[in-house]
């Protein structure tokens, strides 16, 4: 066989636009914004189970003698022990809002709540299984794993959409202790949203919930004669005068998020708000900082 000559710096080029087509668009966004996250190599640093050096620290009671680093602790008149870093791999359950409801931007700069609700997703799974975590879906659709192969699949299923106006948080095939990541405007029923998160709790998984919104739904910046309807056209009201709803539309969102952030402190859940016109970045960083927190 004739070896084929290397590829000039523009055939190349051509070949990876080529390759990179076959990528789903939010796999290359995903990527993209976990690329701008600087991490480190792993973000659980911990003393625990593990092969790889992690620190020295003085010796306490109750460490056995065993324990002890005779040649640290020989430079000076205190014993040190050897501690090595935690590696044990967690499980990560990932569930992201594709209803109908996220299909909304008020403003065409502005990406749809489902676009950055879909990227924030995939984007922290990236960073987890970066961090050597097993990371699926819920609901049993796609179980935990490792891998690239995994973050292909994740891609595939979370570009899908939801017909009905609100997608309820699925909660089946929790596992046990383990964390999870929930994002969503949560615009819609409270009922399922209070049985996901009282299943986590009772099989110990602590997790993150964010909410995405648009700019226009958190300050209601709609005056003058207005006509309000779901995407689906499920839900329709019409008004001359907008801006005097303003104050009962703040005032029953503030209830709201109240009742969320109570949800979240029964299940030891931490939960956050993210805009469309915030940045990406800075929601990843808190996502991926707030769910190591869970393992608190």
């Amino acid at each position: 066989m004739t070896p084929q000559a290397p590829l000039g710096p523009l055939a190349l080029r051509h070949q990876a636009e080529v390759e990179a087509s076959a990528l789903p668009p939010l796999l290359v966004q995903a990527q993209q914004l976990a690329g701008s996250i600087m991490l480190g190599e792993h973000g659980r640093r911990r003393s625990g189970s593990g092969d790889d050096f992690w620190q020295y620290r003085p010796l306490q009671h109750g460490d056995s003698r065993r324990m002890i680093d005779h040649r640290m602790s020989a430079k000076g008149d205190q014993q040190f022990v050897r501690e090595r870093e935690w590696q044990i791999s967690q499980t990560v359950h990932v569930w992201s809002d594709l209803g109908a409801s996220m299909r909304f931007s008020s403003r065409p700069a502005l990406p749809q709540k489902i676009d950055r609700a879909q990227v924030l997703t995939l984007a922290a799974a990236i960073l987890m299984i970066r961090a050597g975590e097993r990371v699926g879906l819920t609901g049993g659709l796609l179980p935990p794993r490792r891998g690239n192969i995994q973050v292909l699949r994740l891609a595939e299923l979370l570009s899908r959409t939801d017909e009905h106006d609100y997608a309820p948080p699925e909660h089946r095939a929790l596992v046990p202790h383990a964390r999870a990541v929930f994002i969503s405007d949560f615009l819609g029923p409270f009922d399922e949203l209070q049985i996901a998160l009282g299943k986590a709790a009772d099989r110990g998984v602590r997790g993150v919930l964010l909410q995405v919104m648009d700019p226009s739904e958190v300050e209601f910046e709609f005056s003058g004669r207005t006509r309000f309807q779901s995407i689906q056209g499920g839900v329709r009201h019409e008004t001359l005068k907008a801006s005097g709803l303003r104050e009962r539309y703040l005032d029953r969102l503030a209830e709201r998020r109240a009742f969320m952030q109570a949800l979240c402190r029964d299940a030891s859940w931490r939960m956050g708000l993210h805009r469309t016109d915030d940045s990406s970045q800075s929601a990843l960083m808190w996502l991926f900082r707030s769910l190591q927190r869970t393992d608190a």
